[in-house]
């Protein structure tokens, strides 16, 4: 394959993507409406094809100015969206679906591919715009590939856990380096062993780029980091890449309510553990990278940038009332 569109391509996953696309040695161009800074904008070696990917019309225009042999879909956020892109896209060598390891309906330790039971999607759900519907409308455009597929259409789906690195827009990881960058103790919530698997942005790229090469039709891949951690390793990892010391405390659901928190005011905190089996991915020739590297470059840009996750700032006042609580016990 030679020639890749990249369906998005601006933002968190896509931009990596284009960059891993790039690296071997693709002609890329990425199709979006325009609304965000393009990080490629100077670079000749990427093209930019303007439109709405809910428009099937703009869909079908480049996909004959562009004739891709790989079709990558960072932005299909409703089953209908994937129909009409394996319709339009069905004589693409690949087209390549992102999902996501909340498509899985049942909490199994761990999740794996055509096994663990996927979310139902009712059509009231396959067409609304919550978060709520999410995971719904993901596993709807799951069965879309199997169906494309099963019409000879060389469609895959990959099903990435949270995904964290550079350029993450959604800040959750932010707010955790923001605090361990700024303070020398802080309340982790729970025990620290809760566990929410995570997977690091490039290697998403190139589990998307192994998938088109080498993937099989109608199939669908989980990918997260190959190491598991849990929240205290993730902080220690934060700090150990800031080359600093953090002094964790942790806090149940009594000492949190002393300053009317819950364990969910915090972000990346899950009560039951999510683990997604990377096996499958793993087998095509796929790994991911250390987790000290891949943390030591997602810290460093953090640096560069002006995010800091307050949005999701349970309050350091009250953080520090959870702290006067547990140093009197």
């Amino acid at each position: 394959m030679d020639t890749a569109l990249v369906v998005g391509g601006t933002r968190f996953i896509g931009r990596h993507l284009v960059s891993e696309l790039l690296d071997h040695d693709y002609d890329v161009t990425i199709f979006n409406r325009g609304t965000h800074e393009n990080p490629f904008a100077e670079n000749d070696a990427v093209a930019h094809y303007e439109g709405d990917r809910t428009n099937e019309t703009a869909l079908e225009q480049a996909r004959r100015e562009v004739e891709p042999d790989a079709v990558f879909d960072c932005v299909a956020y409703k089953p209908r969206e994937v129909r009409a892109a394996t319709e339009i896209f069905s004589d693409a060598d690949a087209y390549v679906y992102i999902s996501s390891g909340d498509a899985y309906g049942n909490e199994e330790i761990p999740k794996r591919e055509g096994e663990t039971e996927l979310r139902p999607c009712t059509m009231e759900q396959a067409t609304d715009d919550s978060g709520e519907t999410y995971g719904n409308r993901k596993a709807e455009g799951d069965r879309a590939i199997v169906a494309a597929a099963d019409r000879g259409v060389n469609a895959y789906s990959v099903r990435p856990c949270i995904v964290y690195g550079p350029h993450d827009y959604t800040e959750r990881l932010d707010y955790w380096i923001d605090r361990v960058a700024n303070y020398d103790r802080l309340v982790v919530p729970g025990d620290g062993d809760n566990v929410w698997h995570r997977a690091y942005v490039e290697d998403v790229a190139s589990a998307l780029r192994v998938v088109a090469e080498e993937g099989t039709p109608g199939e669908s891949y989980n990918v997260g980091d190959r190491r598991v951690v849990t929240i205290d390793e993730m902080v220690e990892l934060v700090a150990d890449a800031l080359d600093t010391e953090v002094e964790i405390v942790h806090a149940g659901e009594r000492e949190l309510a002393a300053a009317d928190l819950s364990l969910d005011d915090f972000v990346l905190y899950r009560d039951y553990p999510h683990v997604l089996d990377t096996d499958k991915l793993a087998a095509l020739g796929w790994d991911s990278t250390p987790l000290a590297e891949a943390m030591e470059t997602t810290v460093e840009e953090h640096l560069d940038s002006d995010r800091d996750g307050s949005e999701y700032d349970p309050g350091r006042e009250a953080e520090r009332r959870v702290l006067d609580v547990l140093d009197t016990v």
